[in-house]
């Protein structure tokens, strides 16, 4: 799968363009068509959910009426249903259907404080941003990167570790609980020895587990067991993903647990969230990880209101973790630097604002490591195996 699903830009009103906008839903597809002629002119119609060979025919019919205009525009809003139909819309036969996936939040919204919604609302909506948008206006409709097949599930990796580690976190405290209520606070569920002493467990007044409460934590057992075995699968892949090249190119992972301070888990999230996107400048890279600062002014008011928190909040908490092995494995480099001084100047406070910066630059820097080769100003690299 190529990137061709990505390749839209505005006409900016250079050609005739047929306007589609699709509220996705489990009970119903609500399709809006614009005019061409008059984008505020929209019709209705609703669609049995998942049915793109309807959605095709609808279109189909619609570029009929308004006498085959020469580009179809369609857009829908980023959730779960995923990039299945941007992807098959962009290699369907026939009449070509270029596709912009619209962030939700990025729509205006009616203010009032009881505003009407319903999905044919919505997709009226998403016609005249999409509208918009092809006109020039960026702003009207934040747009949605539809990554390639590969891409997608090269991130795959990592969110099946991070719920794994949660699972395991969950039954291991589980397990804990169901002991500490019958007194026992010495065994934990992830010694070796856990089956065994388990056999032979007595409360704190000695007497055996009842019957019930034991199947429920041997079952407890066997679910950690399953996931402590999963665990071990990812590491081992994720090993694979970072260990030297034998000749060829590095990747950005290899490329980047070779800079002291930087772990696998950081290298492969890292790259698999993050650098495989394509970011014009250093400002959108930090807007989008939800680290860039956001200010309130109006008037004869004016202050910050902190960091935006958008974006992939996994990613943004791991960047804080870094930053804090970064200032502490890289001390000679020049994010560390500033970042002493900076709380020198400053109250204790100050660390916590400060390592959010530390995050954001170190972000940019790292960006700039795995795409240009660029090495962080005074950091240090890890010695060749």
């Amino acid at each position: 799968m190529s990137n061709d699903v990505n390749d839209v830009t505005p006409s900016r009103g250079e050609t005739s363009t047929l306007y589609v906008a699709v509220e996705v839903s489990d009970r119903s597809w609500v399709v809006g068509i614009g005019d061409p002629e008059d984008p505020g002119r929209v019709s209705m119609h609703t669609l049995a959910p998942a049915d793109a060979d309807g959605l095709v025919a609808k279109i189909g019919k619609a570029c009929t009426r308004a006498g085959d205009p020469e580009r179809v525009l369609l857009t829908y809003e980023a959730g779960y249903e995923g990039f299945w139909l941007a992807r098959w819309l962009g290699g369907c036969e026939g009449r070509r259907i270029d596709v912009v996936m619209c962030d939700p939040t990025s729509l205006e919204v009616v203010r009032r404080a009881k505003a009407a919604k319903t999905d044919r609302i919505d997709a009226k909506r998403m016609i005249r941003a999409l509208a918009a948008w092809d006109r020039g206006e960026m702003e009207a409709l934040s747009r949605v990167r539809i990554p390639t097949v590969e891409e997608e599930d090269a991130k795959r990796l990592m969110r099946r570790r991070e719920r794994l580690v949660r699972d395991r976190t969950r039954i291991g405290n589980t397990i804990l609980g169901l002991l500490k209520l019958q007194g026992i606070t010495d065994l934990h569920p992830r010694s070796r020895d856990f089956g065994e002493r388990l056999g032979d467990l007595r409360t704190a007044f000695g007497e055996p587990l009842r019957a019930g409460l034991r199947r429920e934590i041997e079952g407890l057992g066997e679910q950690l067991a399953t996931v402590e075995r999963q665990l071990l699968e990812v590491e081992e892949e994720k090993r694979e993903r970072v260990a030297p090249a034998r000749g060829g190119p590095d990747s950005a992972e290899r490329r980047l647990v070779r800079l002291k301070g930087i772990g696998s888990n950081d290298a492969v999230l890292l790259a698999s969230e993050v650098f495989y996107r394509d970011f014009r400048n250093r400002r959108e890279l930090a807007a989008w990880a939800g680290l860039a600062p956001v200010p309130w002014a109006s008037g004869g008011v004016s202050h910050g209101q902190g960091i935006s928190k958008a974006g992939n909040a996994t990613v943004r908490k791991h960047l804080i973790q870094m930053a804090w092995r970064w200032v502490r494995w890289q001390p000679d480099s020049e994010i560390a630097r500033w970042f002493r001084k900076y709380c020198a100047a400053r109250d204790g406070r100050s660390r916590k604002r400060g390592i959010v910066a530390v995050a954001r630059k170190l972000l940019i820097a790292l960006w700039r490591y795995a795409t240009c080769g660029l090495v962080p100003t005074g950091a240090r690299l890890q010695p060749s195996a």
